[in-house]
């Protein structure tokens, strides 16, 4: 392999790899994701919008690409890098292989490199700003100066660039519940998918729309989703969701949305060394005491008291911590014990699996069902 691409860190780290993708230059947060399959789900998950992806898996690629796995209507990584791509897929359902759909989506990505190192310097140090550049001739200080002027994470609200901007309808799979709001800060098609199993007719809103807007269709619910960015640069989306939980209606949110969550609640939330991304992650369910392996990505967590019911500090009443991950102890679920609202840290709907957590979604049609909602 002749060395014609560069992964160079802000904080001067450089490894030199092979183009894989589109050729060019891209600038974002560099994160690794654990997942030893599942990497089409990764890419169109709009939630990694901003970020350069590692996979720590050597080898990507082995099984192509097809539109049925496909998480939203593009891909959304800002580079994407890996040790071993296939040079060519072997799977039955694969249409298209890795490499095509990353040079048609204007991808830039970098091979042959050593992605254990990779993920020992973002373990290490934590995730920061990486850029991904051909090598032209520049030095490295050239390089580190265009990272140097790329935005950091915290502080960016990055919902705009991911949700759709006209609303639309995923109707209910079987007899209808009702209707319900889902606010898409970056949503995956699985979720609809078991969203609309459970009876919803979902209703698809842009980012932007208002508590009037939300009231105007009559929710029997509410959704808010998971997505890219900083909760803390969400304001509007807070202000949005403290009226629903004043008005009791139901709310459910993942991800994104549970940090959306702790905030409405008047929790802080702060970002994360190196975040948690794969599928590999364990959860305990602190009523049961059942340890889930679940999804996750997400770089952000809401600070909130693991032990014990909480006063919201914003005076919607009683919280508990509902679910704490085992290998930090970070918060990885909130429920309000005197409003109908109640989300996780990670993703129920990971359509990669695994699937220990959809029964989130079955609690959530009960949870509307005792509230008012059609039977």
């Amino acid at each position: 392999m002749t060395p014609n691409t560069t992964l160079v860190f802000e904080d001067g780290h450089r490894f030199d790899g092979a183009s894989f993708g589109a050729v060019g230059e891209r600038i974002g947060e560099i994160v690794f994701q654990t997942g030893m399959s599942g990497y089409q789900e990764t890419l169109t998950d709009p939630s990694y919008a901003g970020q350069i992806v590692v996979q720590t898996a050597p080898h990507i690629g082995n099984t192509g690409m097809n539109t049925e796995d496909e998480e939203s209507v593009q891909i959304w990584v800002e580079g994407y890098v890996v040790r071993d791509p296939a040079r060519r897929p072997s799977n039955f359902r694969s249409q298209r292989s890795l490499d095509d759909d990353l040079v048609a989506s204007a991808v830039v990505g970098i091979s042959g490199v050593d992605t254990r190192a990779i993920t020992r310097i973002i373990r290490e140090a934590g995730a920061m700003r990486a850029g991904i550049f051909p090598l032209d001739g520049r030095t490295t200080e050239q390089y580190l100066t265009a990272v140097a002027a790329a935005p950091v994470m915290s502080g960016r609200n990055l919902s705009a660039e991911v949700s759709v901007t006209e609303a639309y309808v995923v109707p209910a799979i079987g007899p209808s519940i009702g209707v319900l709001a889902v606010v898409d800060l970056g949503i995956k098609n699985a979720t609809l998918g078991y969203l609309a199993s459970r009876g919803f007719d979902v209703h698809v809103l842009p980012q932007s729309v208002t508590l009037e807007g939300i009231l105007a269709i009559n929710p029997v619910g509410v959704f808010y989703s998971n997505g890219p960015g900083d909760p803390s640069a969400s304001g509007r989306h807070i202000e949005v969701l403290r009226g629903i939980l004043e008005r009791r209606i139901p709310f459910f949110g993942i991800c994104f949305g549970n940090q959306l969550l702790g905030r409405a609640l008047g929790f802080e939330t702060y970002k994360l060394t190196y975040g948690h991304r794969g599928i590999n992650q364990p959860v305990l369910d602190k009523r049961t005491g059942r340890i889930e392996i679940t999804a996750h990505n997400h770089g952000f967590a809401v600070d909130a008291p693991t032990e014990g019911i909480i006063e919201s500090p914003s005076g919607f009443g009683r919280v508990e911590v509902s679910h704490v991950g085992l290998n930090d102890d970070c918060v990885e679920g909130l429920r309000a014990l005197d409003r109908p609202a109640f989300s996780v840290q990670y993703h129920p709907e990971a359509a990669a699996g695994p699937h220990d957590s959809t029964y989130l979604f079955d609690e959530f049609r009960d949870l509307v069902l005792r509230s008012g909602g059609a039977t």
